[in-house]
């Protein structure tokens, strides 16, 4: 990046109040990851930015964004005054991404964004010189970070677009102006705040509004929600699926490592379990086909694929028994499918499974965590250990169902007493599955079955 702040200032609409000349290389927000050369965006939050500039100019910052009161910006630093340096980010990452001009991909839904967006690029990185969301960077803040900071050279861009309330996506879309946008699934996530699942789809389907004239949508052929939503769309629309949809797929065999399936007679692999992940790679071989890459390169690019920490990721407890962790996020769509698919992998032991809270889930939380019994039987899994308020009912209903199913219960606040339990019960040889949502911090046991 090489942008002046006179080139900023116009972009944001802000108002140079002390330039020092300067050419900008970077932009952050955090102070503490200020590098010689960069713009400072002071953002609002539990705290002021601003208060930071004095960090960030100690580290090598060389212009700010500034809302506070002029008078009191420093004077020893490129000051370019705006009035909402949020929204002057925002501006800022839409004058680049213009500037650049990659293909933008954009990737959302319920469940499997992130997979999904980690395939796609792995796909496309085959033939393009791609760029991706790193972590979880996926809001208002993250998307315009994740574009200001694109390689020079990319070509294709690939955007996760996450949400809690409706309109956020509608911003991010219209941000982006996206040449591809798809929908892993509409499941639960955030049925709190949008009430429903049409509110969800409504949500979803936001991702259209800034989808150029002649792009494309991808949608799950499995849901009359988005088929009934996309078909007044003028842009293109592919749907895909499990033996249904424009692109299907037939599975060929699943093991723990790998899954194998067939597209239109062609083979395929992707290095990770499940028929839900099988899904999120349809969408990526949608992609790679839309852009023209060979079989050979999409088929390279799926089974060499890795996947961000913590979505469906196999680890080694200390004691040699396998892990399935799976714990940055949790619906009760994306817990039935983990719950579904583990339950069908070979092992030399035991299955077991701990299983947490899946939060904003609104007044139905308890019975969607009580349906999760459809997921569990005494034949597949040997102990389940549940942890939260929420999963209370799901534990007397599994103790009612199966009485030779061992199931142990922890209210929030035991943590502790979670993990010395499953230390104490998990044996070398057996698999344990982790699911839950990211706010529960089933990472914690992760790591002190790993320590």
């Amino acid at each position: 990046m090489k942008l002046t702040t006179t080139i900023i200032s116009k972009a944001v609409q802000g108002e140079i109040i002390n330039d020092t000349q300067e050419t900008i290389t970077g932009v952050e927000f955090d102070s503490r990851k200020i590098k010689a050369g960069d713009l400072f965006v002071p953002l609002r939050g539990t705290a002021d930015g601003h208060q930071f500039v004095g960090k960030a100019l100690e580290q090598g910052a060389v212009a700010v964004l500034w809302s506070n009161d002029p008078d009191e910006a420093p004077e020893n630093i490129a000051v370019i005054q705006v009035e909402d340096t949020l929204k002057a980010l925002q501006a800022l990452a839409s004058y680049y991404l213009f500037e650049k001009n990659p293909d933008v991909i954009a990737i959302t839904g319920s469940n499997g964004k992130t997979t999904t967006k980690d395939m796609t690029e792995s796909v496309l990185r085959q033939k393009f010189r791609t760029y991706k969301t790193q972590g979880n960077y996926n809001n208002d803040i993250g998307l315009p970070y994740t574009i200001l900071h694109m390689p020079e050279g990319t070509e294709k861009l690939i955007l996760e677009m996450g949400m809690d309330h409706a309109g956020e996506i509608k911003l991010l879309s219209e941000l982006a102006e996206p040449d591809v946008a798809a929908i892993t699934i509409i499941g639960e996530a955030h049925i709190e705040n949008l009430g429903s699942r049409e509110g969800i789809a409504d949500a979803k389907m936001e991702v259209v509004k800034g989808l150029i004239d002649n792009g494309l949508l991808i949608i799950p052929e499995d849901e009359p929600l988005l088929s009934e939503r996309a078909a007044t769309l003028s842009q293109a629309v592919a749907t895909f699926g499990i033996q249904q949809g424009a692109i299907s797929a037939s599975i060929l065999s699943e093991t723990r490592e790998a899954t194998l399936f067939s597209v239109d007679g062609q083979d395929y692999r992707i290095p990770m379990p499940g028929k839900y992940n099988v899904t999120n790679a349809l969408i990526a071989i949608t992609i790679g086909r839309w852009y023209g890459l060979t079989e050979k390169e999409i088929y390279r690019g799926l089974s060499q694929v890795e996947v961000t920490q913590n979505r469906t990721q196999w680890l080694k407890a200390s004691n040699g028994a396998d892990m399935l962790s799976d714990v940055y996020n949790a619906n009760p769509t994306a817990m039935g499918l983990v719950l579904d698919t583990f339950a069908q992998l070979p092992t030399e032991g035991r299955r077991l499974a701990v299983l947490a809270d899946m939060l904003e889930l609104g007044p139905e939380s308890i019975a969607l965590h009580n349906k999760m019994i459809e997921h569990i039987n005494e034949a597949d899994y040997s102990e389940i250990f549940l942890y939260g308020g929420e999963i209370a009912g799901l534990s007397l209903a599994l103790k009612a169902k199966y009485p030779g199913l061992a199931v142990h219960y922890f209210a929030k606040g035991q943590k502790q007493q979670l993990i010395q339990t499953v230390k104490e019960k998990l044996m070398p040889e057996d698999s344990i599955l982790l699911k839950g949502s990211n706010g529960m911090g089933l990472i914690e046991v992760i790591e002190a079955l790993q320590a």
